[in-house]
């Protein structure tokens, strides 16, 4: 889908790192500077894989020349510096734009470009507390609990930089013109949280009132419970429908408050009633058990599997879901998918296809990392620089 697309990433941690390698997955060419120091050093064997890898040393004059001479080559430029930092080296917005009017130049930080807060060191945990973002996931009662760096990182941050500069792109070929992306991981969190937004302003969630809302953990229909062998569950039936069909599997009709066809089970008058009949039903069977009973059921109740057994259940297989490459890294396969999609026939068979980044369908996969400076002399021919 990108491969007439060259992107050149200045470097970094986390979020940066993780865009460009989406891009790479799509086949734009992405080649990452790294400081001479580090080469012959891997990568990271997931979040640059797809990438070329030159070295450049930004305190010095040909450093700074080489990556000049790159971004005047390239569709795309990704930065991850604090504020200032690539003006000072003479490879900001204003100098790039010089070489190349239609550069698009993605920029990635904590606070942003501007405000009090765009020179403070941080990374993922603070920027979702400060942007309230952190005290609304946990349950009831307890502190506030964050899944990993994926919101801030990932979510709020590397995901959201690829839509920016994807659109950019866009302008800027059309209008020749480039434009910078800022992109904030405290702007990306807030913005993940725009449904929740919504239903405050309803009067559906409350802010205050961590894990007593619908999604949160609040509502005993979306929530994850404990089974008889020290696993957990996933319930998630929302839908009145799905609600019945859970109710109804686990045959436990006659103990809601109110009958099954009456109940507004979205009322949270309801949920400490129906917690913990809930929890007993499925504490009394084993995970392989729930399992079984919940098969073929539109019921919205999955296992909690580990990553382990994830990486071998069938439908994740089919998918492809994760892939190892030529040197054994166990690894995410890109997404999302280009080209046809798997059509079931009126059988129930199916035929499963891969595509790769640039839309064709097949088995391929992503080239694997190289270490650290292997493409310094193939890229200085390639480009006569």
């Amino acid at each position: 889908m990108l491969k007439d697309v060259r992107v050149l990433d200045l470097g970094g941690i986390g979020p940066g790192p993780f865009a460009s390698m989406m891009l790479a997955d799509m086949g734009a060419e992405v080649i990452r500077l790294d400081p001479p120091k580090t080469a012959g050093q891997p990568m990271n064997p997931v979040l640059d894989r797809g990438k070329r890898s030159m070295t450049a040393d930004f305190k010095s004059e040909a450093g700074i020349d080489l990556a000049r001479s790159l971004a005047a080559k390239s569709d795309i430029v990704i930065e991850g510096f604090r504020p200032g930092a690539a003006e000072r080296l003479g490879l900001g917005p204003d100098d790039l734009h010089a070489l190349n009017p239609a550069l698009v130049y993605g920029r990635i930080t904590g606070y942003g470009q501007d405000g009090p807060k765009a020179q403070k060191a941080g990374h993922d945990l603070g920027y979702i507390a400060s942007a309230g973002l952190l005290n609304q996931l946990g349950r009831a009662d307890g502190p506030p609990q964050f899944p990993a760096n994926l919101i801030g990182d990932f979510g709020g941050g590397g995901m959201l930089l690829v839509v920016g500069v994807l659109g950019a792109l866009t302008s800027a070929r059309t209008s020749g013109i480039g434009t910078v992306v800022d992109t904030a991981m405290i702007d990306g969190a807030n913005l993940l949280y725009s449904m929740m937004h919504g239903f405050s302003e309803v009067g559906m969630w409350r802010h205050d009132a961590r894990g007593r809302n619908l999604l949160d953990s609040g509502a005993p229909f979306y929530d994850v419970y404990p089974t008889a062998d020290d696993r957990y569950v996933s319930v998630a039936c929302i839908e009145p429908a799905f609600f019945a069909e859970f109710i109804r599997t686990l045959d436990i009709e006659d103990r809601l408050p109110e009958p099954l066809g009456e109940i507004n089970h979205w009322q949270p008058k309801h949920w400490p009633l129906m917690r913990p009949v809930f929890a007993e039903e499925l504490a009394s069977r084993t995970l392989a058990e729930l399992e079984e009973l919940f098969a073929d059921s539109d019921a919205c109740v999955e296992p909690v599997r580990t990553m382990a057994e994830a990486k071998t259940d069938p439908h994740n297989v089919q998918r492809g879901l994760f892939y190892t490459d030529e040197a054994g890294i166990e690894q995410p396969a890109p997404a999302p998918r280009f080209g046809p999609a798997t059509v079931a026939t009126s059988t129930g068979a199916a035929t499963s296809t891969v595509p790769t980044s640039d839309g064709m369908a097949s088995a391929g996969q992503p080239r694997r990392a190289p270490v650290i400076g292997a493409d310094t002399d193939s890229v200085f021919a390639e480009l006569g620089l």
